[in-house]
């Protein structure tokens, strides 16, 4: 009895047949890749049934434009920025991006060494999330996938004072829920303490 093992493709071989309009390598294609994108598009769209919506248009637009991949680069990188791009043209067509909200400036700095002990990037992923469209956008370009000012202004299609501004904005505003965390991790501490 010879046991067969069958040897999973490289992703270089799998782009290849992808290319070549190969349904079975498509598919595998998207189930490698198709967790961690819905990852980049859920944090632009926050309802997952519309992020996952994106996702799967963004999957649509990547097997169109396959061929225009080089092989020059990380294809995860690649693939990432279409799913950021569908993320931002979901949000140019369905949401009024800009809406600023005015916030209070904090008047001190949350103790990041007490918070970091109880603070999980969870958490801190669910304070992004609520911050409103336009600064959770900017701050996940520029936070999280690294674009400058002027990428982000050109991908948003506003000014890089605008940019700045919502970044600002967005890091205010997570600052003053760190600190509202922060209080309420002392008030239970010190309620427990009496």
């Amino acid at each position: 009895m010879r046991l067969i093992l069958q040897e999973s493709k490289t992703e270089e071989a799998l782009i290849r047949g992808c290319q070549k309009g190969n349904s079975r390598d498509q598919q595998t294609l998207f189930e490698k890749h198709s967790a961690k994108m819905m990852g980049v598009c859920y944090r632009y769209v926050k309802d997952s049934d519309e992020a996952e919506d994106v996702m799967i248009s963004a999957f649509a637009k990547v097997f169109e434009k396959l061929d225009s991949f080089r092989f020059e680069g990380s294809f995860e990188g690649w693939l990432r920025r279409i799913m950021v791009n569908e993320s931002l043209m979901y949000l140019r067509r369905n949401k009024s991006m800009y809406v600023e909200v005015e916030i209070e400036k904090a008047d001190r700095e949350p103790d990041f060494s007490q918070l970091s002990d109880q603070l999980e990037a969870d958490d801190l992923m669910a304070m992004i999330q609520e911050l409103p469209v336009g600064y959770r956008t900017v701050f996940n370009l520029y936070a999280i996938e690294g674009f400058s000012h002027q990428e982000i202004a050109e991908m948003m299609e506003i000014s890089e004072g605008t940019s700045k501004s919502q970044l600002s904005r967005a890091r205010a505003l997570l600052q003053k829920q760190l600190l509202e965390q922060e209080k309420k991790m002392n008030d239970k501490t010190g309620s427990h303490e009496h």
